[in-house]
């Protein structure tokens, strides 16, 4: 496995400050942000400079009941392709479910849901991991995620799904040290436990990313200072194995450039004390001083048995638990037995929160329209309205919900929304002028 060294999350907001950073050795890029036939300036100079760019999924569903999409599956090789990248990421999470398995409305979560660690789902996570594999140009690496929801009858531990996992398929990880921070106070999870389970040598490279506690709840924002306790864990890692590559992950509330410096600096020093732990241990067990990573360290993993494709039958079981779950988070239906009721609703809660704060992103001109009551609006309407599609179709239902509801009486703001939803509801935009508008009209009365 190629030596990365220390990276930054690429975002555009940061793009211009990444450029002028000393000592990035490499960036990762959102996938789904990324068009391969128009790439940003930004990340084709950095290319130009020899810094290596990943591309990092977040919708793929390697750990949905269904195989992943092939479309899916093709964009991720086509941003591949198109950044000369050595590798591509994703996340050991489902996304989505209900469907063909189910015959039940399909669900979007937007969001990255823990895959149970049972045998069934490793099963069919093997599975379409192998898929994923067939499917990309370049090797493929996948992440543990955050989780505030436990799955009850878990048959493994966290190291131990992924220990099976690399070995069952030879695929890479990403260990997000941060996500065994929040596992470790959502779960009571320990982090050195499931480093201690890992199959070291199957390591692509590490996340490192900021969050907060709050009512006893960890949230991996993204958007906070890392702390030290991620920073701990991070050592105890760079004290068992030399990480390929380490990075810092930045995804909202962006800092000042010399503030992610310092945090970049903070990380290497991390990185630094655990490498000199595990030189002291070396030179404890034989007297030789390490110079480097063993070979082992740059080894994949041995694949000792070959994945058995799981039957209808497993997918479908899976899916039904899949299904129940979310519909629980994001259609108001009744809590699976074996769940933590209160956990489910603090997570059903972030969803919808998250659903629009990205729906303001997406379609900024809501918030404006809406003025103070959009936040308390979206929310209200997120918890009885599961997404249908993407951010952007979430904001269309969103507007038409609100224009058929009542719930925006007559006057300006609804009379503005009707024109931005009619604007961008339709095949085609509205013709702008009033001599357009009425001949289309025109024609469509000659039509019928």
């Amino acid at each position: 496995m190629m030596r990365l060294g220390t990276g930054i999350g690429w975002r555009s907001e940061i793009a211009d400050a990444v450029e002028r950073m000393p000592g990035i050795d490499w960036v990762e890029a959102v996938a789904e942000n990324v068009c391969p036939g128009h790439l940003p300036d930004s990340l084709l100079r950095l290319r130009e400079r020899g810094v290596t760019v990943i591309p990092h999924g977040v919708s793929l569903g390697l750990g949905d009941a269904e195989p992943p999409d092939a479309g899916r599956l093709a964009a991720l090789a086509e941003r591949a392709e198109a950044l000369g990248s050595p590798l591509v990421t994703e996340h050991i999470a489902f996304v989505r479910a209900g469907g063909r398995l189910t015959a039940s409305p399909r669900l979007e979560a937007g969001h990255l849901l823990p895959v149970p660690r049972t045998r069934d789902a490793l099963d069919v996570l093997c599975e379409n991991v192998r898929i994923a594999q067939q499917s990309l140009p370049v090797p493929l690496a996948v992440e543990n995620i955050a989780a505030l929801v436990a799955w009850p009858g878990e048959e493994m531990t966290e190291g131990q799904f992924l220990y099976e996992l690399a070995d069952r398929t030879g695929v890479r990880l990403l260990i997000d040290v941060a996500n065994l921070h929040t596992n470790h106070v959502n779960r009571g999870e320990d982090p050195a436990k499931a480093l201690a389970e890992l199959p070291l040598e199957a390591i692509a490279y590490v996340h490192v990313a900021g969050g907060f506690e709050r009512d006893g709840v960890w949230h991996d924002s993204h958007a906070h200072p890392v702390p030290r306790p991620v920073l701990d864990i991070l050592t105890d890692l760079a004290s068992r194995v030399s990480p390929p590559g380490v990075l810092l992950e930045r995804d909202e509330n962006f800092p000042e450039p010399a503030v992610l410096e310092r945090e970049l600096g903070a990380i290497r020093e991390a990185v630094e004390l655990g490498a000199d732990a595990r030189a002291r241990a070396a030179r404890a067990r034989s007297g030789v001083r390490e110079l480097g990573p063993t070979e082992a360290e740059l080894t994949p993993p041995a694949r000792e048995t070959e994945p058995v494709a799981p039957d209808e039958a497993t997918r479908q079981r899976l899916g039904l638990a899949q299904t129940a779950l979310l519909s629980a988070l994001v259609a108001g239906t009744p809590v699976p037995e074996g769940f933590d009721r209160v956990r489910l609703g603090v997570q059903s809660r972030a969803l919808a929160a998250k659903r629009a704060d990205v729906v303001a992103k997406v379609a900024p001109e809501l918030p404006l329209l809406l003025g103070d009551g959009y936040r308390a609006a979206f929310v209200a309407y997120a918890q009885g309205h599961p997404m249908r599609g993407g951010y952007r179709q979430d904001a269309l239902d969103f507007a038409e919900e609100l224009l058929l509801g009542g719930r925006l009486t007559e006057g300006r703001s609804r009379r503005e929304l009707r024109r931005w939803w009619l604007d961008r509801s339709g095949p085609a935009p509205r013709p702008k002028s009033r001599l357009g508008q009425v001949g289309r009209v025109g024609r469509s009365l000659i039509g019928r």
